[in-house]
């Protein structure tokens, strides 16, 4: 039988950066994942992109994951925020000299540095292409059967294995969800003028058009995108031929880039929002997707997920030191309280954003960016947004403020 401190389901973003966490803190981990990742380790630019916040990025910083990017991400210094191409808006700025609000890398290399990261970890045992065939978890501890025949044993199971979880389901606990009348279109544009580290995010009755800045290569400029359609439409948007796809975007944003083309292969998914429950249960915790899926339109999905591997990591740390069990229900309740109502909150503030600016129509327009000339003008409430954005608002954990567990 083979024992660690914490058994991860799901290698993916998430759950490889709890891993890392727990590693520089000293704690054991045996991450299990169906996929075969070298599959996509030398796999082409698909067009996916996530923006990390600042906090997010210190974390990465801290539990080494940023030494293993195999290029830099872009920093976003400034948001900018319209309803559609009306004049006004509003915008976010923490001035020169000031931390990035975020930084926009593609998912690829995240994947990467987060694996080799994983891989350099001398607690950390990954099993790829592993598939479980039995979960048992009780007031002894959790025992995980593969399909090889081996036995896995640790005080705790977190379930980092997408908003699909198997291990949710199987646990019986609950999930509030629905499905918005949208489609994502991920890719990536080339443009003729530099973004200067600006994101971009336009409003339209149909869903939001967000143009998010990363870094040149040797062709130019680029921007990633991620275009919310209407459901029905989203076809139709990915029939398109690529120079009529880039005209359709180069309309969207008003032409302020200059000339505009395809960088990367379009792809699509559904949108929608899930939220738990609960996110613990017997010697269960959820993480990322499996706890929470929520909006694209403020770009805080991954970020949220960071979060709970940043608080679950310190709750179980903190235990560890204290000899607790790492299954004990007091550490799986201050880790339910740390991070159950945050990102609720998250979420619900990301569907209100998502129906506000659903509503069509002149009057409701000029609702939007009276409240927009508000917030503008009112600092107060702008730096909290802005603390929002940056992931830097609320009790943070440490790996969040960029400091060791």
């Amino acid at each position: 039988m083979d024992r660690a401190d914490v058994i991860i389901f799901g290698g993916g973003l998430v759950g490889l950066a709890l891993a890392a966490a727990l590693d520089s803190s000293g704690l054991s981990a045996i991450i299990i994942d169906p996929s075969d990742p070298d599959l996509r380790k030398d796999a082409a630019f698909d067009g996916r992109t996530s923006a990390v916040s600042s906090s997010s990025m210190r974390m990465l910083q801290t539990i080494g994951v940023a030494d293993h990017f195999p290029v830099p991400g872009g920093p976003i210094r400034r948001i900018q925020v319209a309803d559609g191409l009306a004049p006004g808006g509003l915008a976010f700025d923490p001035g020169d000299g000031d931390e990035p609000l975020g930084w926009m890398h593609e998912n690829r290399h995240l994947r990467a540095a987060l694996r080799d990261r994983a891989e350099a970890g001398p607690n950390l045992w990954l099993l790829w292409k592993s598939a479980v065939t039995s979960v048992e978890r009780d007031a002894d501890g959790v025992r995980v059967a593969l399909a090889d025949g081996r036995i896995l044993s640790a005080p705790l199971l977190v379930a980092a294995d997408g908003r699909n979880s198997s291990t949710r389901e199987a646990a019986g606990i609950r999930v509030a969800r629905w499905r918005y009348d949208q489609m994502a279109i991920v890719s990536t544009l080339r443009h003729e003028r530099p973004h200067g580290e600006v994101a971009y995010e336009i409003f339209y009755p149909a869903g939001p058009f967000a143009l998010l800045p990363m870094t040149d290569d040797d062709q130019g400029h680029r921007s990633a995108i991620v275009w919310s359609v209407a459901a029905a439409d989203a076809p139709g948007w990915l029939l398109l031929s690529d120079e009529d796809f880039a005209a359709e975007a180069r309309a969207a944003m008003g032409g302020f880039l200059g000339d505009i083309s395809l960088a990367a292969p379009r792809s699509t998914y559904p949108l929608g929002f899930h939220h738990a429950a609960q996110i613990t249960a017997q010697r269960l915790a959820l993480l990322g997707d499996a706890a929470h899926a929520i909006h694209p339109i403020a770009g805080q999905g991954l970020n949220l997920g960071f979060r709970d591997a940043a608080a679950l990591a310190q709750v179980l740390v903190e235990g560890a030191r204290l000899g607790l069990d790492l299954g004990d229900r007091q550490l799986l309740d201050r880790y339910q309280r740390w991070r159950s109502l945050d990102s609720l909150m998250v979420g619900v503030a990301t569907d209100g954003l998502t129906r506000i600016y659903g509503i069509p129509g002149r009057t409701a327009s000029a609702v939007r960016r009276f409240g927009m000339g508000v917030i503008e003008r009112f600092a107060p409430l702008k730096n909290q947004l802005m603390s929002e954005a940056r992931g830097t608002s609320g009790d943070l954990p440490l790996l969040l403020r960029g400091l060791p567990i």
